[in-house]
């Protein structure tokens, strides 16, 4: 891992047991943040995008999760030096290797849906069902099955 993938702190709840689920959920715990790294997916977003993204969620608790999401290095924060300033955030290739997880959750999430009979917003999971397409195409292809 290069340096820039590096945290830039040391959280004090990172890892107290040695349990790779438990490092993994001290970084991604967080009522929002799997929603916000499953939205940055797609590329880079500004502040505003990502509270339309998130409506349930106060600007203040989208601000302090971008903030501990930035200092374990899973998000960049991107300042462009305008008037008026122009911030974006993007995933770092720390970030981008959660993608695997994030598309798990949805796809669990949606069973959930499923299952329990409440309603599924296929729009929130734009970015999974077309990596779920091609997952699903690559597993035909390699399996000698069709991939049409």
């Amino acid at each position: 891992m290069d340096d820039s993938a590096k945290p830039k702190r040391k959280r004090s709840t990172a890892n107290r047991t040695g349990c790779a689920v438990e490092a993994t959920i001290s970084v991604i715990g967080g009522l929002w943040k799997p929603v916000i790294l499953f939205h940055l997916l797609d590329g880079k977003l500004r502040f505003n995008a990502i509270c339309r993204l998130t409506p349930a969620a106060t600007p203040r608790m989208i601000t302090l999760q971008l903030r501990e999401l930035e200092a374990d290095g899973v998000i960049n924060r991107i300042i462009y030096p305008e008037i008026p300033p122009k911030v974006e955030y993007e995933l770092t290739e720390l970030g981008k290797s959660l993608e695997p997880v994030l598309v798990s959750m949805c796809n669990w999430g949606t069973r959930l849906q499923e299952l329990s009979g409440l309603p599924i917003d296929t729009g929130s999971c734009r970015s999974t069902l077309r990596q779920q397409e091609l997952i699903d195409g690559l597993t035909a292809f390699s399996i000698g099955g069709d991939v049409n």
